[in-house]
């Protein structure tokens, strides 16, 4: 009879592994992380090997998903940069803004606004590759917006989701070259 349970849970590290790695949502991902973990760690002290499942649960499970959280928390962000006067100033722009984080949030994204000073220090930052792309004014007295980004990703899912705003990709690699 206990061969039967040893069996079954066996069975359940294959089987959480592949759903670990056919997730979509990165949090799901690190959910199911976690049980393969303590999966291991049952079968580890199951046959009789009580220091490899106390590590695998110490280190494999807790300590794992705890980096891998972190790590996945700091890169599912889009950095904006804005001029901060237009910023703050315009309800079209606020609105642009709310319509931007129903979209990332969607995709598992946050969106974060990084405010500049003039137009110099923004074009600037985005050739840095401090933020991911910008957004301004496409005239001064006008209120409509432009969205510029440089990740191919994030273009085509705004682009696909929010068709009423302008929007561009750019390729850094190719500025660089006109520049030199």
């Amino acid at each position: 009879m206990n061969d039967i349970y040893l069996y079954v849970i066996t069975a359940l590290l294959p089987l959480s592994a592949c759903l670990t790695v056919v997730q979509v949502n990165p949090y799901h991902a690190l959910v199911i992380r976690g049980i393969l973990g303590a999966v291991a760690a049952l079968v580890y002290a199951m046959f009789g090997a009580s220091d490899v499942a106390l590590t695998e649960a110490l280190v494999g499970t807790m300590l794992a998903i705890t980096l891998y959280g972190v790590a996945v928390r700091s890169s599912m962000v889009m950095r904006l940069g804005v001029i901060e006067r237009e910023g703050k100033e315009s309800e079209q722009f606020q609105q642009l803004i709310n319509n931007f984080k129903t979209i990332l949030n969607q995709h598992h994204l946050r969106l974060e606004l990084i405010f500049y000073e003039d137009e110099k220090e923004l074009h600037q930052a985005l050739e840095k590759q401090e933020i991911h792309g910008t957004c301004q004014k496409e005239a001064e007295y006008d209120y409509t917006y432009h969205t510029v980004t440089r990740i191919q990703r994030l273009y085509e899912i705004i682009k696909s989701e929010l068709s009423s705003s302008s929007i561009t990709h750019i390729n850094l690699s190719d500025i660089k070259e006109k520049q030199s």
